[in-house]
């Protein structure tokens, strides 16, 4: 007899997390796009650290980072209209004339990061995130790529993906995304329901999403994903498992089932959503495992966290082959390399350091005015701080560590520096999430599902603040 945290799908045994598992662990944690985390980040760190970083990859020579590809992210922050449940840093308008000054500014912040990293920088990959991407017109979407090209060498196959709000495009803006050179989508849907899309104030037929999706397939687009998000107002089980099944049947090569953090008093639109509205905690925990549940169903392969993608997506031959890696657009199949981040609120990371620029446009563009770079804030890792993102990475990626391997890289020994962290890890392996042997930690099937939980156990300034976990999303 299976156990109940099993599901037989095709013959073959798929692990899913129980109700029990999935309230045991219903806390806060953060994501690890980065580590540390981007709440970490210390003002003393500016633009003069910054570009000491850029200069020193630019100097690294042959071999060295400097000469790795990197990755590159343009951050647009203008929406037409605010969704209530909405925590990305943006600007509502509809006065799309705001663009020019902001592509003046993006382009102005290019020269000065590549005064000091130079021109030419191999990229493989290229993300545009918002807020709306698409808020940019097909004029001034060609703008922004040319500055982007001119200024970086864009590789043959580099992954070059933007995300999409169905209610900004047309199949006609689809054909120029394509023609412009992206060849991957992420469709922002969050819910194909119609009271919960008028209860968060983003109401898009689900009818257009599959004209879109049908667009985007006859364009030959490498990855379509969508994004949904459960713990919503209005949503139920039973509107949840509808809106999953619907989405399963569009077939998009990747899914990310986000979990509705709702924090009125940190982020403002949040304040439209009429808390009594909001689901139990038992139906949020009965609306995720049905989720789950009928993803695998689907044929849908549990990458981590909160994705699922197709067998034959890159994504899950990733992951079955322990090529998995994570930057601040989650999980990814390009190697870890450093990231050039442009625009209001963006996080680069470039060699052992972080930096996030002005988080308002006021002081954003007041910055690059000066002739300064618009970096407020970041990080740089020390000895400490690198041992434990090494690590915390290969449990978010691998789901695996190696302590000889950590012990080699870090000349450390692995069980008296993190004794503690041992000793957590005994308590999930007693609830079935990880194996611990002499040698190793492993994830089991159904800790993947947990992983936040698994790699929290080596965030040391969350274990010694606690309270700070309140600060972020739901770990499931």
């Amino acid at each position: 007899m299976k156990q109940d945290s099993q599901v037989a799908i095709a013959d073959e045994q798929v692990w899913a997390p129980t109700e029990a598992l999935l309230r045991r662990f219903d806390l806060s944690g953060p994501r690890y796009t980065s580590y540390p985390t981007a709440d970490r980040f210390v003002e003393t760190f500016g633009a003069a650290q910054y570009r000491q970083a850029l200069a020193q990859r630019s100097s690294s020579g042959a071999g060295g980072s400097g000469q790795s590809p990197l990755s590159v992210y343009v951050h647009v922050p203008f929406c037409e209209s605010v969704c209530y449940y909405c925590a990305c840093n943006k600007v509502v308008t509809r006065h799309h004339g705001r663009a020019t000054e902001y592509l003046d500014a993006i382009e102005h912040e290019l020269e000065l990061q590549l005064s000091a990293l130079g021109h030419g920088k191999v990229v493989s990959q290229l993300h545009l995130g918002g807020g709306t991407p698409t808020f940019l017109s097909d004029s001034e979407l060609d703008r922004l790529m040319r500055a982007l090209r001119k200024g970086f060498d864009l590789a043959p196959g580099a992954e070059c993906s933007i995300e999409i709000d169905p209610r900004t495009v047309t199949s006609e803006r689809l054909a120029h995304l394509a023609a412009l050179g992206f060849n991957r989508l992420s469709f922002g849907v969050q819910d194909s329901d119609p009271a919960v899309q008028e209860a968060v104030h983003r109401v898009q037929p689900f009818e257009q999403v599959v004209a879109l999706m049908h667009d985007a397939r006859a364009l030959n687009f490498e990855s379509i994903n969508v994004d949904l998000i459960h713990g919503l107002p209005k949503q139920t089980p039973d509107s949840l498992t509808r809106t999953v099944a619907q989405m399963a049947q569009l077939r998009p090569d990747r899914v990310a089932l986000y979990a509705y953090a709702h924090l009125p008093q940190r982020f403002k639109p949040q304040r439209r959503i009429d808390a009594a509205q909001l689901p139990t905690a038992a139906d949020r925990v009965l609306m995720l495992s049905r989720a789950i549940a009928g993803f695998l169903a689907q044929g849908y392969v549990y990458i981590g966290m909160d994705h699922f993608a197709l067998p034959n997506d890159a994504l899950a031959v990733a992951k079955r082959q322990g090529r998995l890696h994570r930057n601040f657009q989650g999980y990814s199949t390009q190697p870890d390399c450093d990231l050039i981040a442009l625009g209001v609120s963006a996080i680069s990371k470039v060699g052992a350091t972080y930096a996030q620029n002005a988080k308002t446009l006021p002081e954003y563009y007041a910055t690059l005015q000066r002739d300064e770079l618009p970096v407020v804030r970041g990080v740089a890792l020390d000895r400490e701080d690198l041992l434990r993102r090494a690590v915390i990475m290969s449990v978010m990626c691998q789901g695996r560590l190696d302590f000889k391997a950590v012990e080699t890289t870090y000349a450390i020994d692995f069980r008296s520096h993190f004794a503690p962290e041992l000793e957590r890890l005994a308590q999930l392996e007693t609830q079935g999430l990880v194996r611990l042997t002499p040698d190793n930690m492993e994830l089991m099937p159904i800790g993947w599902y947990f992983v936040r939980a698994v790699a929290m156990v080596f965030d040391q300034p969350l274990q010694l603040d606690r309270v700070a976990r309140e600060r972020y999303s739901r770990v499931i």
